[in-house]
């Protein structure tokens, strides 16, 4: 009896060393696979189906923006590339303007461990802009009697920062989509010769120190290999 006991305790602590030494390697291995990478594993670049939209169902507006981003774990770089023409006209004015911008920054994904890398995310931008605008207006004076004035700012310029969210989601194969919200921040305006700034192309109305944005994209996705 007393040699039966001593082969159970014999057994018992055998089986658990040698569960012991599994759950090390074990946690080893899950270690060394959940080492983050920073190779970059694709390039997506899409554009912007909202300016795609209104470009030919306003008179108004004019535009279209090309996105791209890259991975670095669950970082991504990111940089847009945009053209924005406006046009406003009464009885008694009229305005236009006609830039491009640019923006580039980074989101992070907060679904790091979807197998598909989806991604919802939040981001920082940075954005420039240059452009030209006109303004034309009727005039009346008792003493010149009445005309037309007309003023442009030339060459005006704008900057200004970005807080950013958004969702991209897999929808077949290398074809991605998704949205990205914008609240633009704190516009730095310059080349206001004759008339205070109206409207920055990838702004907005150049008045408001804050303003919203909102983009829904399609991408295709460049997969990289090793």
């Amino acid at each position: 009896m007393r040699l039966l006991i001593i082969n159970i305790a014999l057994l018992i602590s055998t089986v658990a060393f040698t569960q012991s030494r599994t759950d090390s390697v074990a946690v080893k291995i899950d270690t060394l696979q959940e080492k983050p990478s920073y190779f970059p594993t694709g390039l997506r670049v899409g554009t912007d189906l909202i300016s795609l939209i209104k470009t030919p169902v306003s008179d108004q507006f004019d535009g279209w923006e090309v996105n791209a981003d890259i991975d670095f774990y669950r970082y991504y770089l990111t940089v847009d590339v945009g053209s924005w023409s406006k046009a406003f006209s009464s009885e008694q004015q009229s305005y236009s303007n006609t830039g491009n911008y640019w923006r580039v920054g980074a989101d992070i994904n907060l679904m790091l461990k979807d197998p598909d890398r989806n991604m919802f995310f939040l981001g920082l931008r940075y954005a420039q802009s240059s452009f030209s605008e006109q303004l034309n207006y009727q005039f009346q004076d008792p003493v010149f009697g009445d005309g037309v004035r007309n003023l442009s700012n030339p060459s005006a310029s704008a900057s200004w920062a970005e807080i950013t969210m958004g969702l991209r989601v897999k929808i077949w194969k290398q074809f991605w989509m998704g949205y990205t919200a914008r609240l633009k921040i704190a516009p730095g305006i310059k080349g206001a010769e004759q008339f205070e700034v109206y409207d920055i192309p990838g702004y907005g109305l150049a008045s408001k120190n804050t303003y919203w944005g909102f983009n829904y994209q399609v991408f295709y996705r460049i997969p990289f290999t090793r």
